[in-house]
């Protein structure tokens, strides 16, 4: 098998290595802000307000071996794994060869931020190869069967409970299988495999908080993507009725509010709920997670939108534009930049000594840097050793898909979905439309961040290959003709 599919083999060998420089360099784990909570959960199991805990499920399986390193391990061979599939799909299903098939995986195998984020205790890397896994069996079967359709159900429960985005995901998919007349039945297997896992799910967290739901934070992350245009004198509010939004409006002019929306949900206040400080203090420190703080914020947002459409729709226009540029800009501030670096320095505290984990109190009552020392039964703060820091944080600077490249890699799709419109589309417009909703919806629903960039790239690059499968043409290909595939003979 590697001598018939050499070029991938040799390809697939150099992300590896590269991947095993990385544990190298920069062991146990690289760590996030939202990392702690997900090491919380799986210490502590509980239904998490902010997010699902499908990827904390996944650490709980691990918590025997107190290792972050077997889980940074297993990310990196989920990250391998989409790559296979990606090859898989595209050379046995499509035809494509071996190198164009192999060129469609490349960005996943060799994309330095890919091998970063696979390297951070986050839940993207399991929820890419979810996404893939989900659209690489519905393009494969040509006919979908109603076990088959269990399974994709069972992956799209999975992919939910992961992130919630899975939701527009499951739309997608039995969109795409109505338009494709699979049959009711397939059908009904994939929401009914879907519908199980997430229902259960659902009941936890209703046993947890009393509300039916995935998260308490849909109406918060909202509001958090309003606050930076939302004007209350255009929104006509009842002060008298609609005391919740009034607690809500921000008092400081639109011109001088912070350019970045995440400042509104996570920044820390002023203490009096003025200034540029967090709006959502007048809440109560604890109540920010609660379900009449969700519902309140969801309200104010959804008026905010339906109020100042134009200014939503300038927001959502620039986030999403931010995901094709040539350079990476550093968005949304210094910080969470840095967090996507492969930096080849230990950081410093203000002490003068190695920077050690926050100290954050966590949901279960403990505390973030203890939650994780328990887990991994020892240090878990990332080690930085050289030369191999060194080799990865020089190869970042090079080796990265360029926005600006993905944007090409989706046009090249979009003309693939044009040129079958006759068929809605074909095989290229399930791809190609998950890699723009996954483009949109943080753009729509919350804010740009680099990392929602990447489990799109792979899609997007599956839709481009399958259009190029057969060369750039317009319309059908029309077949060769008889006369002209042999002699002529003249008639006398």
């Amino acid at each position: 098998m590697l001598r018939r599919h050499r070029v991938f083999a040799a390809a697939f060998g150099g992300g590896a290595v590269l991947r095993l420089i990385t544990m190298l360099g920069y062991g146990p784990a690289m760590w996030f802000n939202d990392s702690y909570e997900y090491v919380s959960v799986a210490l502590h199991p509980r239904p998490h307000p902010i997010r699902p805990d499908g990827y904390s499920f996944w650490l709980m399986l691990l918590k025997p071996f107190h290792s972050f390193a077997l889980l940074t391990f297993t990310q990196h061979l989920m990250g391998l794994a989409t790559a296979c599939l990606i090859y898989a799909l595209l050379r046995i299903k499509f035809r494509l060869p071996k190198w164009g098939a192999t060129l469609a995986a490349a960005p996943v195998l060799f994309d330095a931020y890919q091998i970063q984020l696979e390297q951070l205790v986050m839940s993207d890397t399991q929820f890419m190869l979810l996404v893939v896994g989900v659209i690489t069996m519905v393009l494969w079967k040509r006919r979908l069967t109603w076990k088959a359709g269990a399974v994709v159900g069972l992956l799209l429960a999975m992919t939910w409970l992961t992130r919630s985005i899975g939701l527009p995901i499951l739309a997608l998919v039995v969109l795409y299988l109505l338009v494709k007349r699979t049959g009711w039945r397939p059908i009904a297997a994939v929401v009914t495999a879907c519908a199980i896992p997430v229902m259960a799910y659902m009941g936890w967290f209703a046993s947890a908080y009393g509300k039916f739901a995935m998260t308490n934070s849909d109406g918060l992350i909202l509001y958090m993507r309003t606050a930076i245009f939302a004007d209350c004198n255009k929104m006509d509010i009842d002060k008298y009725k609609e005391v919740q939004l009034l607690l809500l409006c921000i008092n400081d002019p639109v011109s001088q509010r912070k350019d970045y929306a995440q400042w509104y949900l996570w920044g820390q206040g002023n203490g009096d709920g003025t200034g540029t400080g967090e709006v959502l203090h007048r809440w109560g420190i604890n109540k920010k997670w609660s379900e009449i703080t969700n519902d309140a914020a969801s309200k104010f947002a959804t008026r905010a939108i339906l109020s100042q459409p134009g200014d939503y729709l300038k927001v959502v226009a620039r986030d999403f534009f931010r995901s094709f540029h040539w350079s990476r800009p550093r968005f949304p501030d210094e910080s969470t930049y840095n967090m996507y670096q492969f930096k080849p320095y230990v950081e410093i505290d203000d002490t003068g000594q190695p920077k050690r984990l926050p100290k954050w109190a966590s949901y279960a009552g403990g505390r973030t840097d203890t939650d994780a020392f328990s887990y991994e039964q020892g240090p878990p703060e990332t080690r930085v050793v050289h030369p191999w820091a060194d080799i990865m944080s020089a190869y970042q600077k090079v080796f990265y898909l360029p926005g600006i490249a993905l944007g090409g890699v989706l046009l090249i799709g979009l003309y693939g979905v044009a040129v079958r419109w006759r068929k809605f589309g074909g095989p290229v417009v399930l791809p190609w439309l998950g890699a723009m909703g996954l483009l949109l919806a943080p753009a729509a629903s919350a804010e740009f961040d680099y990392r929602y960039v990447l489990p799109a790239v792979p899609l997007a690059c599956v839709a481009a290959a399958i259009t190029l499968r057969h060369g750039v043409t317009w319309g059908r290909r029309r077949p060769r003709s008889s006369a002209t595939s042999g002699p002529t003979t003249a008639r006398g």
